[in-house]
């Protein structure tokens, strides 16, 4: 079990992490930026799952591994920019990747740690989540889980389907391979066809001057 969350958080911070290294390039930050940038990006939904459960210090900064593998997918993104980015596309499914691997990983662990099952699903989910959240807001933009195709529901649902296993007793392994597997095959099928959640009407723009008006009178 410890070594099937290790492979999974590992996975998951090496992929979350070229993510973080990317938006940081876009964004023309100094090579210290692009390393913060997949730090947070690879470890912050980890050590948020890690701190609420009461896993202390968190995996992600108990030692140099998370580290070093945030580090390592910086640099490969900062030094070879121009390749990574003819590959974004294969990123947005590396992310896909990534988001199953720390759904599975934080609802595991929080299962290991004796949370309620609901709450572990909801770990899972924060796991998957937390660092793409962080990284926007480091940038100034909206977080994507915020307001992109179908996102965190998936990592909800792939740990979901982790904490109904362990209910029924199911091998972890299984597990793992059940909930990765339908989280991916939500945000697969969302990136593919643009599945998203309902959104707000925006407001008209002819009611907009009048609301802007108002709102300036108070």
């Amino acid at each position: 079990m410890p070594i099937l969350l290790q492979v999974l958080d590992l996975g998951g911070t090496f992929v979350f992490a070229i993510s973080g290294a990317m938006v940081a390039v876009r964004h023309r930050l100094d090579i210290f930026g692009v390393l913060v940038l997949a730090f947070a990006a690879g470890n912050a939904g980890g050590i948020t799952r890690d701190l609420m459960i009461g896993a202390v210090p968190p995996a992600a900064i108990a030692g140099l591994t998370y580290a070093g593998v945030s580090a390592l997918a910086g640099l490969i993104t900062f030094l070879w920019y121009p390749m990574t980015n003819r590959l974004r596309n294969d990123v947005r499914w590396l992310d896909a990747v990534g988001l199953a691997f720390f759904a599975v990983a934080g609802a595991q662990k929080a299962l290991a740690h004796g949370i309620d099952p609901v709450m572990a699903a909801l770990l899972g989910m924060v796991t998957g989540i937390g660092g793409g959240m962080l990284r926007d807001v480091l940038v100034s933009d909206i977080p994507t889980v915020l307001r992109a195709d179908l996102y965190a529901l998936a990592a909800l649902a792939g740990a979901g389907v982790v904490v109904s296993a362990h209910l029924l007793h199911l091998s972890p392994m299984l597990a793992a391979v059940a909930g990765g597997g339908v989280c991916f095959a939500l945000r697969f099928m969302a990136i593919r066809h643009g599945w998203h959640l309902p959104t707000s009407r925006s407001m008209p723009a002819s009611d907009a001057p009048h609301r802007r008006h108002r709102d300036e009178g108070r």
